[in-house]
């Protein structure tokens, strides 16, 4: 519509568009204000970058308070959020092995599975399972047979 205006009247224009005077107006001038978050918005992303992508809205606030930077936190968010920044969020490793906890039965059937009458050796061994964030545990019983 601001290119249109310099050949139609204004008038004639907010009439075709179905659009209030104020309505052009307002938009006119938020379209030439001034960004007050435009130096915040470099420190942001400074920061964001001499740290590799690793630091998250707090921790950007934080380091803005440390250089002299009164913020708030939610800015600093939404100002992120506007830049495209994210930190990298690595998820944590599952780790089941945790030492040697408590005493190891000895090794009484040293590989040797046959057995000469039914239900005289039997084996197992536990397995985690994670199921609707909750952890199950399932561990078969297997008897051998001669």
């Amino acid at each position: 519509m601001h290119e249109l205006r310099q050949l139609f009247p204004l008038a004639r224009l907010l009439q075709l568009a179905e659009l209030a005077r104020s309505t052009f107006y307002y938009q006119q001038k938020s379209l030439q204000a001034v960004d007050k978050y435009e130096q915040l918005k470099g420190q942001i992303r400074t920061l964001f970058n001499d740290h590799k992508g690793r630091y998250g809205y707090r921790r950007i606030a934080a380091g803005l308070r440390q250089l002299g930077q009164q913020v708030n936190h939610k800015t600093v968010q939404r100002l992120m959020g506007i830049l495209g920044l994210k930190s990298l969020v690595r998820p944590k490793k599952y780790r089941s092995f945790k030492g040697e906890i408590g005493q190891a039965a000895p090794n009484v059937l040293q590989r040797r599975f046959k057995a000469g009458t039914a239900n005289q050796k039997w084996v197992t061994d536990v397995t985690e399972f994670n199921v609707a964030g909750e952890k199950l545990y399932l561990s078969p019983v297997l008897s051998t047979h001669p």
